[in-house]
């Protein structure tokens, strides 16, 4: 069960395994326009490809080579933060909100959930640093250019007050 911060968080255990007819029908449905949509989501990757290129404080995750293929199905950022600069992870997210552009932060891992807070946890810093830097943007297929406009104009306000 999802708690109310912006990034996901749970401090219950839950469970839904069920998919009804419906469900079902609509994703046998869903599988005729994939490839659009996949097509769609990577032209939005593209698009943050070039909207940070030069941004240095932003790295938009990608695939390291041609070897590999990606759905794109949700874009990411990781921000370095430059606190002279008022520049890291949730105050471009909080940028977005103001223009009614959602965006999270990358998920919260799994060991600094409250439901498994007690539980001792076996590994480094990786994932809590890529909670704290990460964001993820709007990949949805169904943005439009007018969608890619306002969030251009967000980024290049955002990093143009911080230079």
């Amino acid at each position: 069960m999802k708690d109310d911060p912006p990034h996901y968080q749970h401090s219950e255990i839950g469970y839904n395994y069920r998919m009804s007819t419906i469900c079902a029908g609509i994703g046998r449905g869903q599988m005729e326009v994939l490839d659009d949509h996949v097509a769609l989501r990577r032209k939005m990757h593209a698009f943050y490809v070039d909207l940070f290129s030069d941004i240095a404080a932003v790295t938009v995750f990608t695939v390291p080579n041609s070897d590999y293929f990606a759905n794109y199905w949700l874009s990411s950022i990781v921000v370095e933060p430059d606190a002279v600069k008022g520049i890291d992870r949730e105050a471009l997210r909080l940028a977005f909100e103001q223009a009614n552009i959602e965006c999270r932060p990358l998920w919260k891992p799994m060991h600094l959930q409250p439901i498994f807070e007690k539980y001792p946890y076996y590994g480094n810093t990786v994932a809590e640093t890529l909670f704290k830097k990460g964001l993820c943007l709007p990949s949805g297929s169904n943005l439009t250019n007018e969608d890619r406009e306002r969030i251009s104009a967000v980024v290049h306000a955002f990093f143009k007050q911080r230079n």
